[in-house]
């Protein structure tokens, strides 16, 4: 008895379910004259033309407006910063530089020269290794590190918590991870701020 209930329930419902599906695939009633009219004319008002064309599909012009607030992603206004960060990288070389950094060397973008001075000065005569390692490098476990010194880490307090080794007359700052985060070197000689190569 229960299975003759469920069997004809289950007719019941796949009939129901076809009848909307048939309802849903029939067109909807056409309109009368007078509706379409009436929304003929809205689509000729402004507000009725708005969505028919996308912003983006017309070229920029060569010349931006002059009162243009931004220029190229910068603030065009007196008195606004030059080259902030929020200027697209292809409007800015600093932040086209910025953008090639590994993150874990973000940290030592914003050191001076005279704080990388310091922390090639400071630590450039400890004991060396004859490897040459670039920022990014995972440095081998046979390469001893040591810990940041406290006088290195008080004046620049960007180095506490890493460790450092000394390779080819350059001063590498690692990580604990053991990758390489800060490249120092003479301040005659080119110094590698944690950008990626080529």
């Amino acid at each position: 008895m229960r299975y003759a209930f469920l069997c004809t329930s289950a007719l019941a419902l796949a009939f129901v379910a076809g009848l909307g599906l048939a309802a849903a695939q029939q067109q909807p009633p056409t309109a009368d004259p007078q509706q379409k009219v009436q929304q003929e004319k809205a689509q000729q008002t402004q507000s009725g033309q708005t969505g028919a064309e996308e912003p983006s599909s017309h070229a920029p012009s060569a010349n931006p407006l002059a009162n243009a607030v931004f220029v190229n992603g910068a603030l065009a206004v007196p008195d606004a910063p030059a080259n902030t960060d929020t200027v697209p990288a292809k409007f800015s070389p600093k932040n086209a530089a910025d953008d090639a950094l590994i993150i874990v060397a973000y940290t030592f973008r914003t050191l001076t020269d005279e704080q990388r001075r310091a922390i090639f000065e400071a630590l450039k005569d400890q004991p060396a290794s004859a490897f040459n390692a670039d920022v990014g490098t995972e440095l081998p476990p046979g390469i001893e590190l040591r810990p940041v010194p406290n006088e290195v880490a008080a004046r620049v307090p960007q180095t506490r918590d890493y460790r450092y080794a000394v390779g080819n007359g350059r001063v590498l700052l690692v990580s604990t991870s053991r990758i390489v985060v800060g490249v120092f070197g003479d301040a005659n000689a080119p110094v590698s701020e944690g950008r990626r190569g080529p």
